[in-house]
């Protein structure tokens, strides 16, 4: 956090700027789970909170975006597979299992490739972004973990999956994120997360070794 605040220092009015934030600042949204970009932020992370700090100071800034970004998944040259589609592609490749805890909560997920199309889409569309906070997500993955396992299952049959039902995620982030702001301004998320698991069966089985695994 301390870096990208001296970051903000050096940098002039000029300038226009793109920043990865998360959505997970949302925490657990209303009553509903539901969240836009005016909802409360409950960040439950020192990550979260860090983001939250520096998007605030961020936003100061006239020329600024800010894109509060869905989990990502999806295939890419230095990927992690600790984010949780891309871990759980991994494992029912390698273990054919995973437990699950709270398996009902929900997130947002969103493809790398989409990601990339977005910063594009700011930098050619500066005068309708700047100044403005926007969730950024795959409209159609407001889903589930066990929703997520199903689609798993569904190109991985021997996979299979166990809800714990006595333990507790030590993630307690559960929200439907809206994107509805960003997608009026002409950009929306397209790669579905059908796709993106496909990719990632092919591309880690590919991989001979797993040496980015963040966990």
């Amino acid at each position: 956090k301390d870096a990208t605040l001296w970051l903000f220092e050096q940098l002039s009015a000029a300038q226009q700027i793109i920043m990865p934030t998360t959505n997970s600042a949302y925490g657990s949204g209303d009553k509903d789970n539901f969240c836009d970009e005016n909802s409360p932020l409950n960040p439950l992370s020192l990550y979260a909170r860090d983001k939250v700090d520096v998007e605030s100071q961020l936003m100061e800034f006239d020329n600024a975006t800010s894109f509060r970004l869905a989990t990502v998944f999806g295939i890419s040259p230095r990927m992690r597979l600790d984010l949780l589609v891309n871990n759980f592609v991994y494992r029912a490749l390698t273990d054919k299992f995973v437990i699950l805890f709270e398996g009902h909560f929900k997130r947002n997920y969103v493809h790398v490739k989409d990601v990339c199309e977005a910063f594009c889409f700011a930098i050619e569309n500066q005068e309708k972004v700047k100044g403005e906070i926007f969730n950024f997500g795959l409209t159609e993955a407001n889903i589930s973990k066990q929703e997520l396992c199903y689609a798993i299952q569904a190109q991985l049959p021997e996979f299979t999956f166990i809800d714990a039902p006595l333990a507790k995620d030590p993630d307690q982030r559960n929200y439907i994120v809206s994107n509805q702001k960003i997608e009026d301004k002409g950009m929306k998320a397209r790669i579905s997360l059908d796709y993106g698991i496909s990719e990632l069966i092919k591309g880690l089985q590919m991989f001979e070794q797993y040496p980015f695994s963040n966990l």
